[in-house]
């Protein structure tokens, strides 16, 4: 053979040389489209885009050195070998072997997914940054009922929960909560672990109906699979992190009453138990920290979300959104009635510092406590009224949470139609409508901070008036001529900035001349000028940057436009709707 020999055809180069389409792939790892599919879900390998496709546009391309990597994995072994062993287990009852088949059955060969965590997720800041999708869809499958026609497990579903209430445990019990919010499709969470802001959604506690046709259950199992494993990790060492057992015990009795929140407090108390045999009365300094901690604990606090964590950290090392959230509800015992979102409720009031109890066996207090200062309740009347407690609608707990304030609670009592929930992922001043009721929100907060805030009507610019800081009394004399003249001197500096921009944008080179004309101009025709020259300002700039941009930059530029005209026809369909809203309900009284 010739040294430089080469094999017939075209060499490769290009897209055609990195990308691979997805038939070219299951020939190279000689899999099907199933075990394919499930090897690029635990390997995160996913479909590219490349900028010319060789192949075509109905083609899924995905890149070389990403099917290299699944090919060169041992979990495709593993995976082969679990599909030869399950022909085996499919041949055993297709000949009525039920002995031999239930033997196989049990001897199944499990794949571990945790070198592919390690691998995929090798910081734990990278495991928190991508744990949004499996918290939801481990709370997602919590909820939902076993079927064998869906390939759902009983021992999935349980294992899912299990893992939901763990990590729920640990965000209410060191007060990682930060907002919550009650949508159509479920309640949003928001919580900050380790500098990383962690999003998930929970399905409402209703019957949850599966359908048929939409959703391809082998895909989310397989997800799921990998989530379950993720999950783990993470809760392992979030537990250890701050110095309790993992897994922890759960009380069979609690359990089975379905307050799998509160059966973890049996747990703790063994293992106190435990510590103190082993390790005697001898107990170094951060030893003794935690037990003192765990002291301060109220004795009543329900669930496991509440005793599940002996001490957090010393509270140097908390911040400042944990202590503020770690107070909001201190000193307040909650009593929650059979018709609200009871597990909800468990999880958010003691992640804010509140004390709660519920209607059913393992309550830590009834309800006729005289210590109860609130009762959330969900019906139009109430019956027994104990003069002693306040009675709010959950919407109440929810809207305090977001805006760390305790809320008024008249417009929340029993039988009165709530304010609007707000959702606290929606920043107002930038979508360009602000509800009444934020506005009501900020206000109350201002004066919970001692803040001052314009009256309606008026803008922050009257604030930053001197005169008017003079005329009500919030600056002597002194300041507020320091602080008129320090706002003279800004605005001439703002005017004369202005004038330079305007002479650049003209062509004309800008001097001191210049400047000194547009002083001698008389007042009557420098403000015509000045008028002339703000309105004709927006329309040269705007055409100069234009102008200066590349097609593709114009693109954006268009797009971003059109972006902005949609967001304000948004905000006007909401100011009729208001409109609308507001005629209606005077037309009533």
């Amino acid at each position: 053979m010739p040294k430089h020999y080469r094999p017939a055809g075209k060499k490769k180069e290009g897209n055609a040389a990195r990308y691979i389409t997805r038939s070219q792939a299951l020939k190279q790892l000689q899999v099907s489209t199933k075990l394919f599919r499930r090897l690029c879900i635990y390997k995160g390998v996913f479909p590219r885009e490349p900028k010319k496709k060789f192949k075509g546009n109905h083609h899924t391309y995905y890149h070389l050195k990403d099917i290299s990597f699944i090919r060169h994995d041992p979990i495709l072994e593993e995976l082969r070998a679990k599909s030869a062993y399950a022909k085996k287990v499919t041949k055993a009852k297709a000949k009525k072997n039920k002995e031999l088949a239930d033997i196989l059955i049990k001897r199944q060969p499990e794949i571990k997914l945790d070198r592919l965590v390690l691998e995929r997720y090798p910081h734990f800041v990278d495991a928190l940054r991508d744990l949004d999708d499996p918290l939801t869809q481990v709370h997602l499958f919590a909820a939902l009922p076993a079927s064998d026609r869906m390939k759902i497990e009983v021992k999935r579903v349980h294992n899912c929960r299990k893992l939901s209430h763990e990590w729920q445990a640990y965000i209410s019990r060191t007060h990682k909560l930060r907002k919550v919010f009650v949508s159509v499709k479920g309640i949003y969470y928001q919580a900050e672990v380790e500098g990383q802001k962690i999003t998930w959604l929970t399905p409402h506690g209703l019957q949850q109906v599966l359908p048929d046709d939409d959703v391809v259950y082998d895909v989310l199992l397989n997800f799921l699979e990998f989530y379950e494993t993720l999950l783990t990790f993470v809760n392992f060492k979030l537990y250890h992190s701050i110095n309790v057992k993992y897994p922890p015990i759960l009380d069979p009795r609690l359990e089975a009453s379905a307050a799998e929140l509160y059966a973890l407090s049996r747990y703790f108390d063994a293992n106190s138990r435990t510590t103190e045999q082993i390790e005697g009365t001898q107990r170094d300094e951060s030893e003794l920290r935690l037990a003192q901690l765990q002291h301060q604990l109220p004795s009543n606090e329900p669930g496991a979300l509440m005793q599940l964590v002996k001490g957090t950290a010393d509270e140097n090392e908390e911040d400042e959104d944990t202590k503020e959230c770690k107070k909001l509800f201190k000193n307040m015992k909650f009593f929650l009635s059979r018709e609200v979102p009871r597990e909800s409720l468990l999880f958010v009031i003691p992640a804010f510092g509140g004390v709660v109890s519920w209607e059913g066996e393992g309550a830590p207090f009834e309800e006729s406590d005289q210590s109860i200062t609130h009762q959330i309740v969900d019906r139009p009347t109430q019956g027994h009224v104990y003069l002693s407690r306040e009675y709010v609608q959950p919407q109440w707990v929810y809207d305090c949470i977001n805006a760390r304030i305790i809320l008024p609670t008249e417009a929340y009592m029993v039988g009165r139609v709530p304010p609007p929930h707000l959702s606290p992922f929606v920043d107002n001043e930038e979508e360009g409508y602000v509800p009444d009721y934020a506005e009501t929100i900020k206000r109350l907060q201002a004066a919970a901070k001692n803040e001052i805030l314009p009256m309606p009507g008026l803008g922050k610019e009257d604030l930053e008036d001197p005169q008017n800081l003079l005329a009500e009394g919030y600056l002597s004399r002194a300041d507020a001529i320091e602080a008129a003249e320090r706002k003279q001197k800004m605005m001439a500096l703002e005017k004369q900035y202005h004038d330079e921009l305007t002479m650049e944008l003209r062509g004309n080179q800008y001097s001191s001349s210049a400047s000194d004309k547009n002083k001698q101009i008389s007042g009557e025709d420098s403000m015509d000028v000045e008028a002339g020259e703000e309105e004709s300002l927006p329309d040269i700039a705007n055409d100069m940057s234009t102008l200066l941009m590349s097609r593709k930059q114009r693109g954006l530029y268009e797009a971003m436009k059109i972006g902005k005209e949609r967001k304000k026809a948004n905000v006007n369909l909401l100011k009729e709707r208001k409109k609308k809203i507001e005629a209606h309900s005077s037309k009533k009284k």
